[in-house]
């Protein structure tokens, strides 16, 4: 499939008309990512332009690489982002309820309703849903570490790894109970964790690792450096192990063999020295960031980095440096001048090993109690990739509800009829319009929709209020039993943005083009 929508607008349109080319330009990106809901949904193959080649289920990166054009249509692609961000999870369900939202919007102004009304009754009825999935969820205790790895197995079953959950949620569980204060800490921060994809084994072979982890690609195997160490004293620096290049460009022309020893010996005194001031400090491991303008490090200082017994790992990237500074209790260091022993951090053991297609270097027995890093392995680079993306959706997952779409229906429906007027016209067709979730998940499961979802309206009717779809068995049964557990932030943010979305696409009543 090639990520590619492009719906044009003229200038001559009416307000009405207007809208309706945004609500059609929103649903054609709503209607793309909708077959992928679900524990069965379909998986999407992207190709961009230079041939590359990614398959996901996962709503923010499908939207992430399709090229859109159309302005409302790129609002789409944002709500995406927006709940990937503060939730985690339920990218695809938010732009599925989005969708939904626009289709009967569409109804509802064709019938003369006026989108300030729309927008106002909306905005309600998200509020009201607030306040109903508050009332039925379920507290989850932050010790009970299976029912969080239960909530991460829910967030993986509608992945490519769906059949490595079990193996991938308590990795998830574990890392997040790692660097969290369960007793103190409202929100996970994402950036203590590092996830570093290995070519080769299989995603069973992943693990945790307490310390740092870097790929063969980073480690210097010039000059037969040292592979091992105890005991290490990590220095982490900015600049650049090779002769300083001028702020011009220049040309040095060398006419005779005795010039030329003299700019070799000066080469080597210069970058001796440097090292000789490194090796003063006590590092024995050297991490090199890496440099845009020139080589970071070259071989003539990592000749003389292994005589001085100092491990070397280069081309760390600007985005590490955080993470690595807070994992080894190190300071980044800009220049030779202020690299002292006390920016050094410490690790007892530095070990290298063959995994895979290549090395990798394990930095463990660090100081940090607050970072953690995971090595994740697969056979092949789409599978590798889209377990990164996966096992990011279950970090975010927290403690919440249970499935709540049609129990959001029925209540808002309930509502509906205590008010009057074209309010209750249109929070009906806001709680008509969550059903869609229930629908779309059987249809993309294989089960009859209009039966499944009529038996679980009626389910639902008689306050079974747990009770959902079933996606081994094809039947309705209660979601807490089956240990289906789906968090409150994520359904609760979803349907604040698609509102939020939707009022916003329903306010625009034309489109103004700047040139």
């Amino acid at each position: 499939m090639y990520g590619s929508i492009n719906i044009t607008n003229n200038s001559d349109m009416t307000q009405s008309d207007v809208r309706q080319m945004n609500i059609l330009a929103a649903k054609a990106v709503a209607d793309v990512t909708r077959t992928s809901l679900g524990p069965k949904g379909m998986d999407k193959m992207i190709s961009d332009g230079k041939g590359g080649v990614i398959i996901t289920n996962d709503g923010a990166t499908i939207l992430k690489e399709m090229a859109v054009a159309h302005p409302t249509a790129k609002m789409i692609v944002e709500l995406s982002k927006a709940q990937d961000v503060e939730a985690g999870d339920g990218t695809t369900s938010v732009v599925v309820i989005c969708g939904s939202l626009l289709t009967v919007c569409k109804s509802l102004l064709d019938k003369n309703i006026h989108c300030q009304q729309i927008s106002e009754s909306f905005a309600e009825a998200a509020l009201k849903s607030e306040e109903i999935l508050k009332e039925m969820s379920i507290p989850i205790d932050l010790n009970d570490k299976n029912m969080l790895i239960q909530n991460a197995i829910t967030s993986l079953n509608s992945k490519i790894v769906s059949q490595n959950s079990s193996l991938l949620a308590p990795i998830a569980v574990d890392v997040i109970l790692k660097i969290t204060n369960i007793n103190k800490d409202v929100n996970v921060d994402l950036n203590n964790i590092r996830i570093v994809k290995k070519l080769g084994g299989t995603i069973e072979d992943s693990e945790i690792v307490d310390g740092l982890i870097f790929t063969s690609n980073k480690i210097s195997k010039k000059a037969h450096g040292i592979r091992n160490l105890s005991q290490a004293k990590i220095g982490l620096i900015q600049f650049c192990l090779s002769l300083p290049k001028t702020d011009i460009d220049n040309t040095v022309i060398v006419k005779d063999y005795n010039s030329m020893d003299r700019l070799l010996r000066e080469e080597r005194m210069i970058i001796a020295k440097m090292i000789k001031k490194i090796a003063s400090t006590g590092c024995n491991l050297l991490l090199i960031q890496k440099s845009i303008l020139r080589d970071a490090v070259n071989d003539l200082a990592l000749d003389f980095l292994a005589k001085s017994k100092i491990m070397v790992i280069k081309d760390i990237d600007r985005e590490d440096i955080e993470f690595i500074s807070k994992t080894c209790n190190c300071s980044p260091v800009a220049s030779l001048d202020y690299f002292t022993a006390d920016k050094l951090g410490y690790a007892e053991s530095v070990v290298t090993e063959n995994v895979g297609y290549g090395e990798i270097v394990k930095i463990t027995g660090v100081q940090s109690n607050n970072t953690i890093s995971v090595l994740l392995r697969a056979s092949n680079s789409l599978m590798l990739d889209e377990a990164e993306r996966s096992l990011h959706d279950a970090l975010s997952v927290l403690p919440g509800g249970a499935a709540p779409e049609m129990e959001l229906s029925q209540k808002l429906y309930q509502w509906a009829n205590t008010l009057t007027g074209s309010k209750q016209i249109c929070v009906k067709a806001f709680s008509d319009a969550l059903e869609l979730i229930p629908y779309t998940l059987a249809e993309n499961a294989g089960l009859p929709p209009l039966n499944i979802v009529t038996e679980l309206r009626n389910k639902h009717a008689e306050g079974h209020k747990h009770y959902g779809i079933n996606i081994r068995t094809g039947t309705i049964t209660n979601m807490i039993d089956e240990n289906v557990i789906q968090p409150l932030l994520v359904t609760s943010t979803a349907i604040k943005l698609a509102t939020e979305t939707v009022m916003m696409i329903l306010k625009i009543d034309d489109t103004v083009i700047c040139r």
